[in-house]
């Protein structure tokens, strides 16, 4: 699963690489994004546009806001069977911007919490899927889940399962409206081992209270 990750990066460099519509003078560096917290998404609508949504998908037709603490990840295997994703899978795609991940390796001694990253050092896309729901009020929230596959084999020691990494070349192609979900499925794979690199951080992260430049830096 991804229940941690990062993004760090500034805004100039987001609307770059990117190539945002809009983009907000300032956006928060995050260093441990956890679930129920909001974070940055890409959404197309009359061009690329960058949004703050809560991490925990509900379903518009959920009857509370709850349900979104249990659905933060999406498998890709059954993504286009449950209720819950078929319809945005179809109408509501998202790139969920980061610059690293974190998992938990299990050690003689202990898990040992790990940042996950492109070598590059560079930001990049998690395929995501949001949806709008509308408490009794009538306040919409807006919220996304990350869709997950099976680990890289150079992961696999840390966790079995990794976020679905974007290639460049694919991001346009998920946000694209017209694209159908059967052309979709396929992007849904582990990303190139040989791109990504891993390192201890420190334990400060297993906190969601935690937010700071600490958590990013290589203990070890």
């Amino acid at each position: 699963m991804c229940g941690r990750y990062s993004q760090a990066q500034k805004v100039k460099d987001i609307a770059a690489r990117f190539g945002l519509k809009n983009a907000p003078e300032v956006l928060k560096p995050r260093y441990n994004i956890a679930p129920s917290q909001d974070a940055p998404v890409i959404i197309e609508q009359d061009g690329r546009r960058l949004e703050l949504f809560r991490w925990g998908l509900i379903p518009s037709w959920a009857k509370e806001a709850a349900i979104g603490h249990k659905m933060i990840n999406a498998r890709a295997e059954t993504v286009n069977e449950k209720p819950s994703y078929k319809r945005p899978l179809q109408k509501n795609r998202c790139l969920v911007l980061a610059d690293g991940f974190y998992e938990w390796k299990k050690t003689p001694a202990g898990k040992v919490p790990t940042r996950i990253l492109l070598k590059t050092g560079e930001p990049f896309a998690m395929a995501g899927l949001w949806d709008v729901w509308k408490d009794p009020q009538g306040k919409e929230i807006k919220s996304f889940t990350i869709i997950t596959t099976t680990a890289a084999e150079s992961l696999k020691e840390i966790h079995e399962r990794m976020p679905v990494i974007l290639t460049k070349d694919a991001e346009g192609f998920w946000l694209d409206p017209k694209a159908e979900p059967q052309q979709l499925l396929p992007l849904l794979v582990p990303f190139d081992k040989d791109a990504l690199t891993t390192y201890e951080v420190s334990p400060l992260i297993n906190s969601p209270a935690n937010d700071k430049p600490l958590l990013i830096e290589r203990v070890g």
